[in-house]
């Protein structure tokens, strides 16, 4: 069996890894560099950044732990983006690691499907060549939305990639978009000691979270100092000696050093070939599948952000997986019922299940139990209280049909509650189980036994 895989992102490099594991002679065709946007551009430099920006937050609380340094500490951003280059490179090495241990070929060139069994490459020298295989797999990724009001110049209206690579800590920063990928780097930046300006047309950030947790975020973001602009949209920018201004909707004008737009991304569906050999593409441009990952033609599959379902590096990798399954002969079905999801800022956001506001949009009778991290003496000693953790029950089962956290290390916590989620459990079981002290995790327990008003550390309403 050949299968040639279009792009080496979180869910093409899976997706050929598996393929190779089943037994399949895997192509690999990627114009970039293994690994995609996640590895490149976005989940690690970023979670990269976010660590050089907490820790810089820690040295400067340092006396509060007991420790004594003299003088002045500072942010070295070339070193901060030397370490950042060096985690990425490190992964790229292991991901190629892993193609040569288990023989996948890999072309370094852009791929174009003729049919659906050949493949045009145009290679890096500039030279055309044709593959002939018997499966496709599609996993050519996303990029940055470009819109006429925002003409990405990498200097002054950066796009998230080019935010990755900037070279000075910019003094001030205007960001459009309040999303995941806006509030991290309003993080980042403010931590560095950049005056930070999130502009956001929904009514609050985040605004696919639970609005709980959300406006704890907001809350911390006063604490820092970010200021955030909701329910207004930028209506045109204009480039000055002085930097960017941008004129709001409401009359408002705004000017800052450099303007970071965050506002979602653009699906990499055209020019590949698909309209040439029938693929069906849905109003996004998203690549219709089913639940085996397949498209409308026979031995072509789709998988990450090109179906255009949730833009996450995780849930490509599943789709990666299911798809090499079915394409070697395999029955796999995609299963997204649970997918939890992480938000890097700083503190951190987990989320997995449903929302409060979901549930009352679907009618759903619930009850929920809250904890906040104050209460937890792991959170004291790490120095880290603020926060808290949310867990939504059905009302009548008392199955777990969603847990949010946000605190320190929210994003690792969150997976009981996936867990939870999955094998069906109820938040009785959840508070039966004996949780570690001190630990943070004791918050999800304590925040079952809240839905039932019988929480140890929480005084009596």
């Amino acid at each position: 069996m050949r299968v040639t895989i279009l792009g080496a992102g979180p869910g093409g490099y899976v997706a050929a890894l598996k393929a190779a594991q089943l037994g399949a002679e895997v192509t690999v065709i990627e114009k970039e560099e293994v690994g995609g946007t996640c590895l490149n551009w976005g989940c690690i430099p970023t979670k990269s950044l976010v660590a050089s920006a907490e820790a810089f937050h820690k040295a400067r609380k340092l006396e509060e732990y007991g420790i004594e340094i003299s003088g002045q500490v500072t942010p070295n951003l070339a070193k901060i983006m030397e370490r950042k280059q060096k985690v990425v490179s490190t992964q790229i090495k292991g991901i190629r690691s892993l193609f040569k241990s288990w023989g996948v070929r890999l072309i370094e060139g852009t791929g174009m499907l003729l049919s659906p069994e050949r493949i045009e490459v145009q290679k890096k020298d500039g030279s055309l060549d044709i593959f002939e295989t018997d499966k496709i797999i599609v996993a050519t990724g996303s990029r940055p939305a470009q819109l006429p009001l925002f003409p990405f110049d990498g200097e002054h209206i950066l796009s998230s990639n080019d935010a990755v690579v900037i070279k000075a800590i910019p003094r001030s920063l205007l960001i459009v978009g309040a999303g995941v990928i806006g509030c991290e780097f309003a993080c980042i930046f403010r931590e560095l000691g950049t005056e930070v300006t999130m502009v956001e047309a929904m009514p609050r950030a985040l605004s696919a979270e639970d609005p709980e947790i959300a406006e704890v975020l907001e809350r911390e973001f006063k604490k820092k100092k970010i200021r955030l602009l909701t329910g207004v949209k930028v209506e045109r920018v204009e480039g000055r000696h002085d930097g960017i201004h941008a004129f709001l909707e409401d009359g408002r004008e705004l000017s800052a050093e450099k303007l970071l737009v965050s506002i979602g991304r653009s699906l990499n569906t055209a020019n590949i070939g698909l309209e040439a050999v029938g693929v069906k593409k849905g109003p996004r441009g998203e690549i219709l599948v089913d639940e085996k990952m397949e498209t409308n033609i026979g031995g072509i599959y789709a998988i990450g952000d090109v179906v255009g379902g949730a833009l996450l590096a995780h849930v490509a990798s599943r789709e990666g997986i299911v798809a090499a399954c079915n394409a070697c002969g395999q029955e796999e079905k995609i299963d997204y019922s649970v997918i939890p999801a992480g938000i890097f800022t700083l503190p951190e956001i987990g989320s997995v299940g449903l929302r409060e506001h979901q549930a009352a949009e679907r009618a759903i009778q619930i009850k929920t139990g809250r904890f906040p991290f104050r209460a937890l003496g792991k959170a004291h000693a790490m120095g880290e209280i603020e926060g808290m953790v949310k867990i939504i029950s059905d009302a009548g089962t008392d199955k777990v049909l969603g847990v949010h956290c946000i605190g320190a290390h929210a994003t690792d916590l969150v997976h009981e509650g996936a867990l939870a989620i999955k094998a069906g459990l109820t938040t009785r079981e959840v508070a039966s189980m004996i949780h570690s002290h001190p630990t943070l995790a004791e918050g999800l327990m304590e925040a079952a036994e809240d839905v039932h008003g019988e929480a140890i550390h929480i005084p009596k309403k």
